[in-house]
């Protein structure tokens, strides 16, 4: 059970469907907050000051997107995290929520069970700070940054940057559940490849949910980024259902580890957002 201090705030134009999230999450002991339009779901943003927002985008009036713009923009309200709910599929508005600063993206019809994994996840990230993700357990958000500002004033240390593409499309075929499985299996892969290759007091950490990274010695770069990948690589294909399996290997929409290498000099970034910046430049 969360703390019965957890507030949600959802905002919802079918009566039907908001009336349910109500009394489901109510018994689940969050403290609900129902609005069926749009501004009345940005209003009451500010004066609920909920935990957590599930935000339908199709509304009567001013549509989701638009709620969580002004939600972000409002400093007061700028860090509230937003759980999309909606019929649309296209990986374009997607995109826009992710855009927009969305925690989370799910699909109607959805099952109710997973978007309480969701909200709990979403509200656990805020309560710890941001500090380890919830899935996986690895450091990400102000971790990461202090590693990575740690080792620009040194020599001899690398990157390497494990991106997984299209976890997206694999999690609205197969779950929210399914895809933290994935997550949990990747990063056992890479821990043990560390452990094989790399020093105890390497570090291995989020840049995003979906996205990995390891500070290495340079000298360990080269066979540690070899034999991961082809871990990985090996690896991808089993975890789809075994009646998708071979469809799975020749879809441009499979999921997919993309591996980048950065080799780190004293003085060659001013900052962690250079860092990363290039991190993101090399994943393209």
């Amino acid at each position: 059970m969360p703390d019965a201090k957890s507030k949600i705030l959802i905002v919802e134009d079918d009566l039907d469907v908001a009336e349910m999230l109500n009394a489901y999450f109510r018994v689940q002991g969050y403290e609900v907050f129902t609005v069926n339009w749009g501004e009345d779901g940005v209003r009451s943003s500010l004066t609920v000051q909920p935990d957590l927002m599930i935000l339908d985008i199709r509304l009567p009036d001013i549509d989701g997107y638009e709620v969580a713009r002004r939600v972000r923009g409002d400093r007061r309200t700028a860090e509230i995290p937003i759980i999309f709910l909606t019929e649309k599929r296209d990986r374009s508005d997607r995109l826009q929520g992710l855009e927009l600063g969305a925690d989370d993206y799910i699909t109607k019809p959805f099952d109710v069970q997973e978007l309480r994994l969701r909200v709990r996840n979403a509200l656990k990230r805020v309560s710890q700070g941001s500090l380890t993700n919830p899935v996986t357990g690895l450091p990400e958000g102000a971790l990461v940054d202090e590693k990575l500002s740690e080792s620009l004033g040194k020599d001899g240390l690398a990157i390497l940057f494990v991106a997984i593409d299209n976890m997206d499309i694999f999690r609205e075929s197969y779950g929210f559940v399914a895809s933290d499985d994935v997550l949990r299996a990747i990063s056992l892969m890479v821990i043990n490849t560390m452990r094989e290759v790399s020093r105890p007091e390497d570090f291995l950490g989020h840049l995003s949910s979906t996205d990995f990274i390891l500070v290495i010695p340079s000298s360990n770069l080269s066979a540690l980024s070899e034999k991961l990948r082809s871990r990985l690589d090996q690896s991808m294909e089993y975890f789809y259902p075994i009646k998708d399996r071979e469809q799975a290997s020749t879809r441009k929409d499979s999921l997919n580890a993309k591996l980048s290498e950065l080799v780190l000099s004293a003085g060659q970034y001013s900052d962690v957002v250079q860092v990363k910046t290039e991190l993101l430049r090399l994943k393209k």
